[in-house]
């Protein structure tokens, strides 16, 4: 058996409804794993490229991949980390207080976070008197949470571990999942744990990138194999509820180019659902969520996109510019493959994450280095790769840019700044 097959698995029915009737609406670049960092000493190691394509279920209105990545591959040794950026500390810190202002789970009372990543969210509820619990299956930065106070246990959530956590810990009031619910394949399994977890008046919130923001604004490099699937209100509606879970808020929020928070309770709940609801769905039927022209008009957009991008960083090279790339998020994968961007046109990338630093990129092995590398190499222009942060990055390097220096920032709409 060769490796991809031991790797990736292709499903055939929807993760939400069950249904079989699912149609290709988008296939992007096949590439390889996202965040799959690799050291100088695997450089001579080819690695491994993956289908990338979306399908829609005609059942339920579903958007999710269906070629799956084992799990292990992508989560136990993972170099995302939350804390490094400001704008997401201070975003957690308002998930935090809204939650709390909203749903008022009873002072001293458990919460866990499926996917607790670095802990920074929980950071936050614990300082405000809630006891804390995260599960997360990344086993270094498990290590390093731990190491801050945060308990967190490594492993995947699943009904068996929720009901030993209900055993030792008690009932949870709120169970949270921060960009967690875009990336797993077994969701009804999931979602089964929350609810037998949850006390009857506790709450559900989970964040995860927002499909009507990824159509709108044409959001392509957000699909990647990590994130399985692309939420809409409208199908989580009828999936929550088969689990005995009503939704009750869907809110907008800005994370990730465009996301959406959604708060569910159990059926017995007393917590009584929004408008926002409502109008999420109203929105998403006008956009055409369900419709196959809304995808075949972004894979238009999408190409017409490409070449605008590709163009200019040729056209700099040739004039003899030298070009860097700031931000190596799992995004940054599909956007220079899928658009066609050649490894020597970026001669190297830097990003704020310890774990990322020293390392080179997923397939195209381009170097990551600390920021400092922009003053010492002082590249003519840098293409923003973490483009959800771009007004901060320039902020932060006002003084990079007084040397005359440009940023390029891809999207939602390329700007030179």
């Amino acid at each position: 058996m060769a490796a991809a097959d031991v790797l990736c698995r292709r499903r055939d029915r929807c993760r939400l409804c069950g249904g079989a009737s699912l149609e290709k609406v988008l296939s992007l670049t096949p590439v390889p794993l996202a965040n799959a960092f690799v050291t100088r000493e695997e450089l001579a190691a080819p690695q491994q490229r993956f289908p990338l394509d979306v399908w829609l279920c005609a059942g339920c209105g579903h958007a999710q991949l269906l070629d799956v990545v084992d799990p292990r591959a992508l989560y136990e040794h993972y170099v995302y980390v939350s804390g490094t950026s400001p704008s997401f500390v201070k975003h957690f810190e308002q998930y935090a207080d809204s939650v709390i202002g909203g749903f008022a789970p009873p002072a001293g009372s458990l919460v866990v976070e499926i996917g607790a990543n670095d802990g920074t969210l929980l950071k936050f509820f614990r300082s405000r008197g809630y006891r804390v619990l995260g599960v997360d299956p990344a086993r270094e930065i498990g290590e390093a949470t731990r190491a801050l106070g945060i308990p967190v246990i490594t492993d995947f959530f699943t009904p068996k571990l929720a009901r030993e956590i209900r055993a030792e810990h008690g009932a949870a009031s709120v169970v949270v999942a921060n960009n967690v619910l875009a990336h797993i394949d077994d969701l009804s399994s999931v979602v089964r744990g929350v609810a037998g977890l949850l006390e009857p008046s506790g709450v559900f919130a989970f964040e995860v990138q927002y499909l009507l923001d990824l159509t709108r604004d044409v959001l392509f490099d957000t699909i990647y194999h990590e994130h399985l699937d692309y939420h809409s209100v409208e199908p989580l509606i009828p999936f929550l509820s088969s689990h005995d879970l009503d939704l009750v808020e869907a809110l907008r929020v800005q994370t990730h180019g465009g996301s959406i928070r959604v708060v569910a309770r159990p059926a017995a709940g007393r917590h009584p659902v929004g408008a926002s609801v409502r109008v999420a769905v109203a929105q998403e039927q006008q956009a055409g969520l369900r419709r196959r022209e809304t995808y075949d008009a972004i894979a238009t957009r999408i190409d017409a996109y490409g070449r605008e991008l590709v163009q200019l960083l040729r056209d700099l090279k040739r004039q003899g510019k030298r070009i860097a790339g700031f931000g190596a998020p799992a995004k940054a994968t599909t956007l220079m493959y899928h658009l066609g961007i050649e490894p020597g046109m970026i001669e190297f990338i830097v990003d704020d994450s310890p774990l990322k630093q020293g390392l080179f990129t997923p397939g195209m092995h381009i170097p990551v280095l600390p920021a400092s590398a922009l003053y010492e190499r002082r590249p003519d222009y840098v293409l923003v790769l973490a483009w959800n942060f771009a007004r901060a990055i320039i902020d932060k390097h006002r003084a990079f840019r007084e040397t005359g220096a440009r940023f390029i920032v891809p999207l939602p709409k390329l700007e030179i700044v």
